[in-house]
């Protein structure tokens, strides 16, 4: 029989064994990566609470899968959007945003903890409609410019976000009831049809109570009144990283004259490299 002695003993050689490998573990270097462009390169760090996204890029970026890619979405005040395999060598005025690597990786949506503040990282996707689960495209990213917001705008934007919440409830509601809405509205009844509309959202907000009262976290709102975002995409999208260095080349590229389609007239190619810090 071991004594309490000897027990103790390994129990502490244990705890020293697995501290050594924590604490190793913690020396390793962070990987990031580093994005080169004609307007200058911006360094990127990814979250690790968000590890399908963070593997998934930085195993593309290794692969050279980015190199020559094209931003080729980019929106003044919002956005800047690249990661479209099909973009590399495109004709001036081809149509892009459609391609991609063969797959889509599952939504990891952690909000309020990340959100649309300048410099974010998020991947984008297919719409709700065609895509409920919100996966993310494999490859195709953006970038947040945004504009820096007031008070009220944010105020404003607490209350979209607890009217989605309603919606989002709404419509599991109104499913059970489409036949006799659709019927209603055939047949011209349109006080019967607000009337079951507005008596399914009393129901719902009921259900709801305070959950359905929405309101951004302090270190949020001060982000969103400083440096600027786009709230209205919050948890709606995956964010998995951010800009550590070289938030002003979001900004040169997001000057540059666009199309109809929002594509840059003069291609903005990028590279990315994998750096260790």
């Amino acid at each position: 029989m071991t004594s309490f002695l000897s027990f103790r003993k390994i129990t502490l050689f244990s705890l020293v064994v697995s501290l050594g490998v924590l604490f190793t573990h913690c020396d390793e270097p962070e990987k990031k990566v580093l994005v080169k462009t004609p307007y200058g390169n911006m360094k990127i760090k990814l979250y690790d609470d968000t590890p399908q996204h963070k593997e998934n890029f930085l195993k593309l970026a290794e692969e050279g899968f980015y190199n020559d890619l094209l931003f080729h979405r980019v929106i003044e005040g919002f956005m800047i959007q690249g990661g479209d395999p099909e973009s590399k060598g495109a004709e001036k005025g081809a149509r892009l945003g459609s391609g991609g690597p063969g797959y889509t990786v599952p939504a990891e949506i952690n909000f309020p903890k990340r959100f649309h503040k300048k410099g974010a990282l998020a991947a984008a996707r297919q719409g709700d409609q065609a895509n409920p689960e919100r996966k993310s495209s494999g490859s195709q990213f953006y970038i947040v410019q945004g504009e820096t917001m007031t008070t009220e705008q944010l105020d404003n934007f607490e209350d979209q976000m607890g009217q989605r919440a309603i919606q989002a409830r709404m419509f599991d509601k109104i499913t059970p009831y489409q036949d006799s809405l659709m019927a209603m509205r055939q047949r011209g009844d349109r006080e019967g049809f607000e009337a079951l509309i507005s008596k399914l959202e009393e129901e719902t907000k009921a259900e709801l109570g305070d959950s359905a009262k929405f309101e951004f976290p302090e270190e949020v709102r001060e982000a969103y009144t400083t440096i600027g975002g786009t709230p209205m995409l919050d948890d709606a999208y995956t964010v998995f990283g951010e800009v550590e260095e070289g938030l002003d080349v979001i900004d040169s590229i997001a000057k540059v004259t666009t199309d109809q389609m929002d594509r840059p007239l003069e291609d903005i190619e990028m590279t990315m490299e994998v750096i260790e810090e």
